[in-house]
């Protein structure tokens, strides 16, 4: 896992790269994912009916990393860091999806994985410390690059 700062839609349709958003398994009554924070809400401002692909993702393979196609041949992958919308981030479900992308990213080791710090913004984890996402997921190999905004002072 390399750390990089930037924005994560730099990436988006950019030729060797796939963009990584944080989501979480809640469907609405309309069949519309709950998608209304962080990469997961620039998502829906920038993808049409990303919602509903996500919707269809959750019914079909439940709260897991998988991709969603969203203007063929590009895509999305989905990397879940809550099971509700309302929920603090959950390490334990952190933790699988990143052994998921694991093994993702290590069959195509020649794609980089942008990822937004997993549950650290509105799943109001901590990323760095003992008991940080950082440490959580510092197996993840170099080909994924965990982005954050870098913030000017």
């Amino acid at each position: 896992m390399k750390e990089i700062f930037g924005n994560l839609w730099d990436f988006y349709k950019k030729p060797g790269f796939q963009v990584c958003i944080t989501t979480n398994g809640f469907i609405k009554n309309n069949g519309r994912a709950v998608m209304g924070r962080g990469s997961a809400r620039e998502a829906v401002d920038r993808i049409p009916d990303v919602d509903i692909l996500l919707a269809e993702h959750i019914r079909s393979f439940g709260n897991a990393v998988g991709f969603l196609t969203t203007d063929p041949p590009y895509k999305l992958l989905v990397f879940p860091v809550k099971h509700n919308w309302w929920e603090m981030g959950n390490m334990n479900l952190i933790l699988a999806s990143a052994h998921q992308l694991f093994d993702i990213s290590t069959r195509t080791p020649e794609v980089i994985y942008i990822l937004g710090r997993p549950g650290c913004n509105n799943g109001r984890l901590e990323w760095n410390g003992e008991d940080g996402v950082r440490n959580l997921i510092s197996f993840l190999p170099d080909n994924v690059h965990v982005i954050t905004r870098k913030v000017v002072i």
